[in-house]
């Protein structure tokens, strides 16, 4: 089949799927109100491989399967990961600051298992992953990544008896000649009610006794014995807000239920091998990490813009104190833009895929979430009380409100009270709650990229330690 449309990826997920949202099990995500807004934000990665214009970036030509998705060719050098970046931050932008997620979380665990499977030196893995590698260029599937466990009592190892239960954490609970039997749960799941395949991995290392939980496999969504629940999300304009023309792009999450699912075992590429559980974990986690500091860059460029330009309508763009602000806000875009790219060029090989630098990846990761709160809050002071008290579009719509409205909510002179209730309503939408949790917690928490960083720097501390004893002339 090769490249699919847009259209073809909607048709796909006419599949059986069990969706329940809000309390109703949804029979068709397409066209559901809401999931429907979450499918046309993952299309929006067909669309741009069918789009002329952005063609050369999204598609590249395999040797053997022609035309592909540029996210399931395997990177082999710095030019094809800032390639990759620059796919990222295009479609979530064109996206208006929401990442599509159609293949692009789905990739980073394809590359992770490959990895994993060549230093375990596994040649079956090897060959299942391989051979799933040539299914996804082959079918151009949307691929999502189901990583983070229910966990239950975080204190306890997944196969601790003193757990309530042992589904807390997915694991193997049959295996036959054809495949494997899991049971479990997966949590906070972006995009997977309206993606084709799943791509199941554990969130944390294993001991011996937690084997039954070291699993990976790749499975459709209609699989049966999968059954997901959605969180409710804000999937349009709200008649309270001004109209705007433009699509509105936004993802939902899923609870996700595996009830005894089969596995066959050409799609399992780990069972039971649980010391390489944190080869894969880790090296997922820093794959990931780079693909959300690539799609944090376009929100990060709304953060700023909005800030600016409601600076300027307040009338206070020049003022000391928030042109500090903005520098604050310049620095913050620019140190993140930086080191994405500069881990791009300072790559690392692993089992001949080139992968971002440990380090300044989450680094990266760090900066941007460890800084994000500050960020919201500089826009939310430069904003003042407005975005939570101003009236609403339907008041400004009422004849014997709307000249009061003008007269007394305009800010600058020579700017439209209505640009400014405009952008106030936009600042409400991108500076919301869910955002700030999903920026703090995505892709791991601020002390896992910390963690990381510290284990992965070891080395080089201790080389600066030698440094500074030489340079004190202390002999050993």
């Amino acid at each position: 089949m090769g490249l699919r449309t847009a259209q073809q990826y909607r048709e796909s997920l006419r599949d059986g799927r069990i969706v329940y949202y809000k309390g109703e099990k949804i029979e068709d995500v397409t066209t559901h109100p809401d999931l429907s807004v979450g499918t046309n934000t993952m299309a929006v990665d067909f669309e741009l491989a069918e789009n002329p214009k952005y063609r050369s970036l999204a598609v590249i030509d395999d040797p053997e399967f022609g035309p592909i998705s540029r996210y399931y060719y395997i990177p082999k050098n710095a030019e094809d990961l800032l390639k990759a970046h620059e796919l990222i931050i295009t479609s979530t932008t064109l996206s208006d600051g929401f990442i599509p997620f159609s293949h692009d979380i789905g990739a980073d665990v394809l590359n992770a298992i490959a990895i994993t499977a060549n230093a375990m030196g596994n040649k079956e893995y090897i060959e299942r992953i391989t051979n799933y590698g040539k299914y996804l260029k082959q079918n151009d599937p949307s691929l999502c990544a189901a990583v983070t466990d229910a966990k239950g009592d975080r204190s306890l190892r997944p196969s601790d008896s003193r757990q309530t239960h042992p589904d807390f954490n997915l694991r193997v609970v049959k295996k036959d000649s054809r495949g494997i039997f899991v049971r479990g749960a997966k949590v906070h799941i972006t995009g997977a009610a309206y993606c084709n395949e799943l791509f199941v991995i554990p969130c944390r290392s294993m001991t011996e006794a937690d084997k039954d939980y070291a699993v990976a496999f790749a499975i459709p969504t209609n699989t049966k014995g999968i059954t997901q629940v959605c969180r409710p999300f804000k999937s349009h304009i709200t008649p309270l807000e001004f109209p705007n023309s433009r699509p509105v792009r936004i993802h939902t999450d899923s609870f996700i239920i595996f009830d005894d699912v089969f596995v066959p075992w050409e799609r399992v590429f780990l069972c039971g091998e649980w010391r390489s559980v944190a080869t894969l974990v880790y090296n997922f986690a820093l794959l990931h990490r780079r693909t959300g500091c690539s799609y944090r860059v376009p929100m990060s460029e709304q953060l700023v813009g909005v800030a600016a330009a409601i600076a300027e309508y307040n009338g206070v763009a020049n003022a000391p104190h928030v042109k500090e602000k903005m520098t604050d806000l310049a620095i913050y875009l620019e140190t993140l833009k930086a080191l994405c790219k500069a881990a791009c060029h300072d790559f690392v090989s692993y089992s001949g895929i080139a992968v971002p630098n440990p380090v300044i990846t989450n680094i990266a990761k760090y900066h941007f979430a460890h800084n994000y709160h500050d960020v919201v809050k500089t826009v939310q002071d430069l904003a003042g009380g407005l975005v939570i008290t101003a009236p609403t579009y339907k008041d400004w719509q009422l004849p014997e409100l709307r000249d009061k409205i003008e007269k007394y909510l305009g800010g600058k002179a020579g700017i439209p009270t209505e640009n400014r209730l405009r952008m106030l309503d936009l600042i409400r939408r991108i500076a919301a709650e869910d955002r700030e949790i999903i920026a703090l917690h995505g892709e791991g928490s601020p002390y896992a990229e910390r963690m990381t960083i510290y284990f992965e720097t070891q080395s080089v501390i201790a080389e600066c330690k030698k440094l500074a004893e030489e340079l004190a002339e202390i002999k050993k």
